[in-house]
C-alpha cells in the first residue's frame, strides 16, 4: 500500500468522483447514480491509496485486482480509472454510447483497468476467489478486492463463495459490502432481509469488520487490517447512504436508476462543491 496523504485529498477525490458520475449519467441519458454515490468513498480510498496498479500496464500480472460485482455502479469505477490515468477525461463523456469503451456495465475487453466483466449480480465474489487462488498457486502476491451491494448478498452463489473461500483459507481476498439498505425493488429488509450481515459472514470463519463507509480514515484502516489477515479471507461491511453527498438524492430510491435534469445536475454539483 502507498502511504496516505491528507484526508482532505481523499475528500476532494470522492467529491470529484460523485460529480463525474452525475455529469456522465446526465450526458448519457441513462445510468444508476444512487448506487455509485454510496460507494464513492470506498472507491476513492481504494484507487487513491490502496490498489497497486499501473495505468501504463493495465494487464500487469502482479497488479491488485478490483471486481465491481455491483456492475451497474460502473460510472464511479470509470471516473476512478480516469483519475488514475487509465483514460483521458473526455472519455467519460462517451458513457453508454455505441462503440464506447465505457459500457453500461464493466467490460474487461473494452475498458483498460477493468479486471472483470460484471453485471449479473452475485458472481463477483466467486470470480474474485478464483483470482485469489490463481495468485496463490502462481506464486504472486497481488490482492483481490470485490465490491458487492447488500441486495446482491441475497444471491446464493455469494454464500457458496463465502463457504469455499473460508474452506480454502484464501488470504488476500477482501469483500466490501456496500450496506446502504436499498436495492432496486425497495429496502433490502423488505425484499429479503439479511441483517445482521457481519456475523453471518463471520460464522463461516472470515475476518470481518464493520465500518462507516463514508469515513476515509476508517476505510483505510479496515483495508490495512484486512491485508494483515494472512490466513483467511476478509469482509468489510461498510454502512453507507444511498445517494451520499447530494441531500436531495440521499435515501431516495428513485435515484437508483434516474437521470438528473440540467437543473438537478447544477444543484447536485453545487452541493458537492464541484459546480
Amino acid at each position: 500500500m502507498t502511504e496516505p496523504g491528507p484526508g482532505q485529498d481523499l475528500a476532494r477525490m470522492a467529491a470529484g468522483l460523485r460529480a463525474d458520475v452525475l455529469r456522465m449519467v446526465h450526458a448519457a441519458g441513462d445510468g444508476h447514480p444512487g448506487p455509485c454515490l454510496s460507494v464513492a468513498d470506498i472507491i476513492a480510498v481504494l484507487y487513491g491509496r490502496i490498489l497497486r496498479v499501473d495505468p501504463r500496464r493495465p494487464d500487469w500480472p502482479d497488479r491488485d485486482r478490483l471486481i465491481l460485482s455491483k456492475g451497474h455502479a460502473c460510472p464511479v469505477l470509470y471516473a476512478a480509472l480516469m483519475r488514475r490515468g487509465f483514460m483521458p477525461a473526455e472519455t467519460l463523456g462517451t458513457l453508454r454510447r455505441l462503440h464506447s469503451p465505457l459500457q453500461g456495465h464493466p467490460d474487461m475487453v473494452k475498458t483498460p483497468g477493468v479486471d472483470m466483466t460484471t453485471g449479473s449480480l452475485g458472481n463477483g465474489l466467486s470470480i474474485g476467489l478464483g483470482m485469489a487462488l490463481a495468485g496463490r498457486y502462481g506464486g504472486r502476491d497481488y490482492a483481490v478486492h470485490v465490491i458487492a451491494g447488500d441486495g446482491e448478498m441475497q444471491e446464493g452463489i455469494v454464500w457458496e463463495a463465502v463457504m469455499a473461500a473460508a474452506h480454502q483459507r484464501v488470504a488476500r481476498l477482501t469483500l466490501w459490502v456496500d450496506n446502504n439498505g436499498w436495492q432496486s425493488g425497495g429496502r433490502v429488509s423488505q425484499v429479503a432481509g439479511l441483517e445482521p450481515i457481519a456475523p453471518r459472514i463471520a460464522a463461516f470463519g472470515w475476518h470481518v469488520q464493520e465500518i462507516d463507509g463514508h469515513d476515509h480514515a476508517a476505510i483505510l484502516e479496515a483495508a490495512r487490517a484486512a491485508a494483515e489477515a494472512l490466513e483467511r479471507p476478509s469482509a468489510i461491511v461498510a454502512h453507507t447512504v444511498k445517494g451520499k453527498g447530494v441531500p436531495f438524492i440521499e435515501n431516495d430510491n428513485s435515484w437508483h436508476k434516474r437521470v438528473p435534469t440540467q437543473d438537478e445536475l447544477e444543484r447536485a454539483l453545487a452541493a458537492l462543491g464541484e459546480g
